[in-house]
C-alpha cells in the first residue's frame, strides 16, 4: 500500500517536475535581487521598481514620472535553447500623448525587453568600429538589436514597429487601447519566430531579458506591474 501511495504521488508530481525542467528561470518578485537597474545617458529622472503584493499577487511595480529607466534579469540565455517567453502584466493607466512611431511619443506604461548581445565574430569592419566607439563611451557594447513587447497606449493597425529611434529595434504590440486598464494580462511569446518576423533574419545567441515602464518623452506618469515572467523551452 505505501509502494502504490508513493508510485501514484510521483505520478502526480510528473507534469510538475517537466514542466519545472523546461524553465530556464521563473521570477514572481519576492525580490528583486536578481535584477539590476539600468540608466539612459541625459534621462536625469529614472523610473521607480519595487516589489510589492497587488492583492494576493506577489508582483513588480513600476512607476514613471517624467522618467525612464530599465530594469534588466542578471543572467544572459540562449534564445535557441530558450525560446519561449511569457509573463503576467496590468497597467493603471495610459500616456494619452504616446505615439511609438515618433520620438516625441515614444513612451509606454510597460514593455517587456528581449535584447540581444552584440558579437563581434559575426560583425563587419564598420559594424565593429561604430560597437567599439560606443563600449569606449559608455564603458560595454550596446545590444545588437532588441525585440520589445509592448503595452500601446495608441490603437495600431499593425502589431510589428520599428523604433523611430533605430532599426535595430523592433516593437510588437501585446496589448492596446483603453480595453484592459486596470485588468491583469497573460501574455506569451515566440522569440525566434518573433526576430524572424520582424527582422527577416536570425537572432544572435545570447539574450537578456527586460522591463520598462517610461514616460520621458511625453512628460506623462504612469503605474504598471509585472509577475510571473519565465523564459522556458
Amino acid at each position: 500500500m505505501k509502494r502504490r501511495l508513493i508510485l501514484c504521488l510521483m505520478l502526480m508530481l510528473l507534469p510538475l517536475l517537466a514542466a519545472s525542467e523546461h524553465e530556464l528561470f521563473r521570477e514572481d518578485f519576492q525580490s528583486l535581487s536578481r535584477w539590476k537597474n539600468v540608466y539612459f545617458p541625459k534621462i536625469p529622472r529614472h523610473t521607480l521598481y519595487s516589489a510589492v503584493k497587488d492583492g494576493e499577487i506577489t508582483c513588480l511595480k513600476a512607476e514613471s514620472r517624467d522618467s525612464a529607466s530599465l530594469l534588466v534579469f542578471r543572467e544572459v540565455f540562449n534564445p535557441y535553447a530558450y525560446p519561449h517567453a511569457r509573463w503576467r502584466w496590468k497597467v493603471d493607466n495610459l500616456l494619452p500623448r504616446a505615439d511609438l512611431t515618433t520620438r516625441e511619443g515614444d513612451d509606454a506604461p510597460i514593455r517587456v525587453y528581449i535584447a540581444f548581445a552584440y558579437d563581434p565574430k559575426r560583425a563587419g569592419i564598420l559594424e565593429k568600429a561604430q560597437y567599439e566607439a560606443v563600449r569606449l563611451l559608455y564603458g560595454e557594447y550596446p545590444p545588437h538589436s532588441s525585440l520589445t513587447y509592448c503595452w500601446s497606449s495608441r490603437v495600431y493597425p499593425r502589431d510589428i514597429i520599428t523604433s523611430a529611434y533605430t532599426a535595430r529595434a523592433k516593437m510588437i504590440i501585446k496589448e492596446q487601447g483603453q480595453d484592459k486598464v486596470g485588468v491583469w494580462e497573460a501574455e506569451e511569446a515566440d522569440i525566434i519566430a518573433d526576430y524572424r518576423r520582424a527582422f527577416g533574419a536570425e537572432p544572435p545567441e545570447k539574450a537578456t531579458i527586460g522591463i520598462m515602464n517610461d514616460s520621458d518623452n511625453t512628460h506623462g506618469a504612469a503605474v504598471s506591474y509585472v509577475t510571473d515572467i519565465a523564459v522556458f523551452r
